[in-house]
């Protein structure tokens, strides 16, 4: 694997890392680099500091995977800083389209994972399932509102969010919206509250190192079921991105305005009726099957290289 395409696939991870809803982990699946990503995050262990106190710098940075990791970061720093404004730009003036590529590019990414399964079963298809529904479950959740619960609440949203953040489908800034903690967060790093900040960095360190090791070990032992149970949370997360959505529910914002929370899939029409807005149903269409188009781009070029 080349170190532009590494590079390019982090470039896709902080894309969609930027857009609620969509996660980098997604990208990550799909584009075949996904069991390597765990394997260097699970490389941070007590074998790791035994190098680095031993002064092996090389040896430390092999263990690590660290020219893996370093070209990826640099990948999705490069996409946050240059794509950041335009894709908060187009969720603002155009969001619907916008949710509509996003919808084609997860449908399309399901579907390519389906095939990886291999021969289907009950027990597959019983964690197909499960993840599908769980996917949903937290789709449609109401927030929780653990905003003045505390460190320990801070900590434990820390850690949530980040194995929400490296699981396909599922992102780990709506984990944060669902716990009452998207505004509490972003109001802490624009104030720089270094006590929260640390406790919240704990927090996702230490649910990263645990929750990638676990996702390790499945996929190593049990890999046909836990891809079942990935390719659900994909299915389920379609309720995230569909275009049409009716708000039940809204939270505050870090900058004091209202954000949707808790929002259900509508059918264009009924859109229409509720928003006087037009729903652009072929635009829709036409950009939906461009996502499609760029994850079979991405599945054929990339995930078999």
């Amino acid at each position: 694997m080349g170190w532009l395409g590494i590079y390019l696939r982090g470039v896709l991870m902080g894309a969609a890392d930027i857009v609620p809803g969509v996660s980098g982990g997604t990208m990550a699946f799909i584009t075949g680099i996904y069991d390597r990503l765990l394997g260097a995050i699970r490389a941070f262990d007590l074998a790791l500091l035994g190098l680095v106190l031993k002064g092996r710098i090389k040896d430390a940075w092999q263990h690590v995977d660290g020219a893996f990791l370093l070209t990826l970061l640099a990948g999705i720093a490069t996409s946050i800083l240059s794509l950041a404004r335009l894709i908060a730009w187009l969720l603002e003036t155009h969001p619907v389209p916008l949710w509509a590529f996003f919808f084609g590019l997860i449908l399309a990414s399901a579907l390519v994972l389906l095939r990886q399964v291999g021969a289907w079963n009950p027990a597959r298809i019983a964690c197909l399932l499960a993840g599908t529904g769980f996917a949903l479950a937290v789709a449609l959740s109401p927030a929780l509102g653990l905003e003045s619960a505390g460190l320990p609440a801070v900590f434990g949203a820390g850690f949530i969010a980040i194995c929400a953040m490296i699981l396909p489908g599922i992102s780990g800034s709506f984990i944060l919206v669902l716990l009452g903690m998207y505004a509490v967060v972003l109001n802490a790093l624009k104030s720089f509250d270094l006590e929260f900040i640390a406790v919240f960095a704990a927090g996702a360190a230490c649910g990263l190192l645990c929750f990638s090791r676990l996702l390790h070990w499945l996929l190593r032992h049990q890999r046909p079921g836990t891809l079942a149970l990935l390719t659900g949370f994909l299915f389920g997360s379609l309720a995230v991105v569909w275009p049409w959505k009716e708000a039940l529910d809204w939270v505050e914002g870090a900058g004091g305005e209202m954000r949707p929370v808790q929002q259900v899939p509508i059918l264009p029409g009924r859109f229409l009726q509720l928003t006087g807005e037009d729903p652009q149903l072929w635009l829709c269409i036409a950009l939906a099957l461009a996502g499609g188009l760029a994850v079979w781009l991405i599945d054929t070029r990339w995930n078999r290289a």
